[in-house]
């Protein structure tokens, strides 16, 4: 029999009733012949509850007692849809992570995968179990503590088990009901996609998507795991969703497949700092360290020996990122005039395989943003992305003249 993950995210499993309607599409799967893995999320708003437990009565917690505490989101939801899938006459039983085990490293609230036996399931279903539900989002350490995967770990945990067991697919059952060419509140012309390259979904994840966990992207490409994001409160269709496969499965790309968008951005610059070998690693070495995710880079030609750095990072790091550098200034690392911090912009990116094999994508993108007097901060680029730093009061038009100006409307 063929194997099929299944993941029901928060807003699947949100209430009884919800529940019930997941298992419903479990039993169907059931019925066409599937040894079915359901990996599910905590019950929506449950996650949060649990860390502001956390929080409340410790907040220098131990990281260990955290994921303790907020991995039992995902253990109630995964018994009751046991319990569920029983009740319907479904031979199903669920697992919690260390009874898998998915055995990951010791870094406690945001742990990585490092292997899934399938010896213990493999004896399960051979036995006649045809549902095992699995408690998203946690695993076990190599000193047997429960740890947690981060924010969206349940998409890794599924995308991970479709690898280990071969499975032929992993459903991403979520709230939308497919990955659109932007964010559809955004704008009104945004088209559903009925199949993305792993590499324009990875991009689209990490530069601010919110469909897919990134690292889930980055598992499913690297071990071929077919992905399909689906609606869970949509009717039955077996070519519903989007398919997230390899670029060799898409017919025809056109140069832009989506546009991403990102509100919490900053843009900081050091200015005047001494332009010489070494300077790039005294800057962002104590940023790395000081857990700044550092993104766009643009340094500026120097003159008189001086140069201006400018980088990108998440807006709520910027206060970590300007004690990171005056900490690097203090030891003498580093010599700069002054760091400037820009909190009011945005930015947007234009991603698609096609720009491989179509001239002219950077200058359509910045001919768009002209006509609509958008000036532009900072600009990077890959194989298959433009990146832009804009005001941020300007990114839904950047959006919306970017999504028409590439027609990304057409099929």
């Amino acid at each position: 029999m063929t194997r099929l993950v299944m993941k029901f995210g928060g807003t699947s499993v949100a209430t009884l009733d919800r529940i019930k309607r997941a298992a419903k599409r479990v039993g169907r799967e059931v019925a066409n012949g599937h040894e079915v893995i359901v990996i599910v999320s905590a019950m929506s708003g449950k996650t949060n509850e649990l860390v502001g437990w956390v929080n409340e009565t410790s907040p220098f917690y131990d990281a260990r007692e955290y994921d303790a505490v907020v991995s039992s989101g995902e253990n109630v939801t995964a018994g009751l849809m046991a319990l569920t899938l029983q009740e319907m006459d479904i031979p199903a039983r669920s697992w919690q992570g260390w009874q898998v085990p998915l055995i990951t490293n010791g870094a406690h609230g945001a742990a990585r995968i490092e292997e899934i036996p399938t010896a213990n399931m493999d004896a399960k279903f051979a036995e006649g179990m045809k549902v095992a539900v699995v408690a998203g989002f946690q695993g076990i350490s190599p000193e047997g503590r429960i740890t947690t995967l981060g924010r969206g770990g349940s998409d890794t945990t599924a995308v991970a088990f479709a690898a280990a067991h071969g499975a032929v697919r992993c459903d991403i059952y979520t709230d939308v009901d497919g990955v659109y060419t932007t964010d559809p509140r955004v704008s009104s012309n945004a088209r559903k996609l009925d199949r993305i390259a792993f590499e324009e979904m990875l991009e689209l994840a990490s530069l601010g998507a919110k469909v897919l966990q990134t690292r889930s992207v980055e598992l499913a490409m690297r071990f071929k795991v077919k992905l399909r994001v689906l609606s869970s409160f949509d009717e039955y269709d077996e070519t519903a969703g989007t398919l997230v496969c390899d670029e060799e499965e898409i017919m025809e790309s056109k140069a832009v497949a989506g546009v991403a968008f990102s509100r919490d951005e900053a843009k900081m610059t050091l200015i005047s700092v001494a332009d010489k070998p070494g300077i790039a690693a005294a800057i962002f070495g104590p940023l790395a360290e000081a857990g700044v995710n550092v993104d766009m880079i643009v340094q500026n030609i120097s003159e008189e020996g001086r140069t201006d750095m400018t980088f990108s990072c998440p807006v709520d790091q910027v206060k970590r990122a300007e004690k990171a550098m005056e900490g690097a200034r203090a030891s003498g690392a580093i010599e700069y005039s002054e760091l400037v911090a820009d909190t009011n912009v945005a930015k947007v990116s234009v991603v698609g395989i096609g720009m491989r094999s179509h001239a002219g994508v950077a200058a359509r993108m910045f001919q768009s943003l002209r006509d609509e007097g958008i000036n532009i901060k900072v600009i990077t680029t890959s194989e298959i992305k433009i990146s832009v730093l804009i005001d941020r009061k300007y990114m839904e038009l950047a959006v919306q003249a970017l999504h028409d100006c590439f027609e990304l409307e057409k099929a």
